[in-house]
């Protein structure tokens, strides 16, 4: 197991679960729909945390979290896109990518095990409707779905009205300004009318935001949450600049910024209770390490390879050959965890990226 065996990261990531879901019941007391959809999620929360547990109890390890690229096709080319960098997305529909039926399947056999939060990414996931469609079809698991907002159409309004278990959370890089500068122009006129619809329409949804040396004080601003805010934004999630070129280091924040984007967060979880504030990968300190390779989350590619997460995309088992149990198991997430090289001290940002060498060096079996 852990070499750090004074820290029970089940009981650390049931907490962080606890702390969202009573964060988001809180933000949404002032719509009965919602805050009635997150009163019975908690509850299905509840007893997947205890189907954990028990899995803990008898050796065997369940995170909460999984993260699923559902698509590796996007229509954006965005500044410093770490996906594109890594080859994970392109611009054609992805050959032999998985099917809707294969991505129902690996949803049962997540909620059977107790995930309770997965989060569709891409590429652009709205690019593949019926995974999201099936995915409306298990209330016990919430799907924030990470999408850049262009394909948002009055379907998949009704669809998030539907099955509320859906949320979308568009990616934003503070105003006007910046966010076209790295995205594309128009896409923040595009963003703002969606927020404006779903707001209109009582639909719960977030943005997500990556942080860089170039928009840390924007981002974090109030007067830009509260622009977020005013239009319904339920939930920020901010999410650190991972740089996988070397012409992009200088975007990465360092450990002052990272020390200052903690303290903004906790003064607005203090002060701002009508929205939920998420960092990532945020204080890996405070979790023992990096929560990656199964320890609080994993990553499952358009394909079906078990990834330790987007920014380390390596694998040596697919869902597609065996169940979801044994993915998390596979002998490179197992060293990764066992042997402590997700407790290892790092320049900042993501330990696998930063150590690929010694993660090719685990799945050529040097190590």
């Amino acid at each position: 197991m852990e070499n750090n065996q004074t820290f029970d990261i089940q009981d650390y990531m049931t907490k962080g679960v606890e702390r969202v879901v009573s964060d988001a019941i809180k933000a949404t007391l002032k719509d009965p729909r919602e805050s009635a959809f997150m009163a019975r999620f908690a509850l299905a929360s509840k007893k997947a945390s205890n189907k954990r547990r028990k899995a803990e109890d008898a050796g065997e390890h369940i995170p909460p979290f999984l993260i699923a690229s559902i698509t590796s096709q996007c229509n954006l080319h965005c500044a410093g896109c770490y996906s594109r960098c890594n080859h994970a997305t392109v611009d054609s529909a992805p050959v032999k990518q998985m099917t809707s039926e294969e991505w129902f399947r690996l949803f049962d056999e997540a909620d059977d095990l107790g995930i309770s939060f997965i989060l569709l990414a891409g590429g652009e996931p709205m690019l593949r409707r019926d995974i999201i469609e099936a995915a409306g079809q298990k209330p016990n698991i919430l799907f924030p779905i990470f999408t850049n907002g262009t394909f948002m159409d009055s379907k998949y309004f009704d669809l998030f009205d539907q099955h509320r278990n859906l949320i979308p959370i568009m990616s934003i890089e503070g105003e006007k300004e910046i966010t076209d500068a790295r995205r594309g122009t128009g896409i923040y006129d595009r963003l703002i009318a969606n927020m404006d619809e779903l707001h209109r329409r009582g639909l719960i949804f977030g943005a997500s935001v990556t942080v860089t040396t170039e928009n840390l004080r924007e981002v974090s601003s109030p007067a830009f949450l509260k622009s977020l805010s005013d239009r319904g934004c339920k939930a920020v999630i901010f999410v650190e600049f991972v740089p996988v070129t070397e012409d992009s280091q200088e975007l990465a924040p360092g450990d002052a910024d990272r020390e200052y984007l903690a303290t903004e967060i906790q003064r607005l979880r203090a002060e701002h209770p009508e929205m939920v504030y998420i960092s990532f990968p945020g204080d890996e300190k405070s979790s023992g390490g990096c929560v990656a390779a199964g320890r609080g989350f994993f990553h499952i590619n358009s394909h079906g390879g078990a990834e330790p997460c987007p920014f380390s995309p390596y694998s040596d088992i697919n869902v597609r050959d065996t169940s979801l149990k044994e993915a998390i198991n596979s002998r490179l997430f197992r060293t990764l965890r066992e042997n402590g090289h997700l407790l290892e001290d790092h320049a900042g940002g993501c330990v696998l990226y930063e150590k690929r060498e010694l993660v090719e060096q685990i799945l050529a079996g040097q190590r």
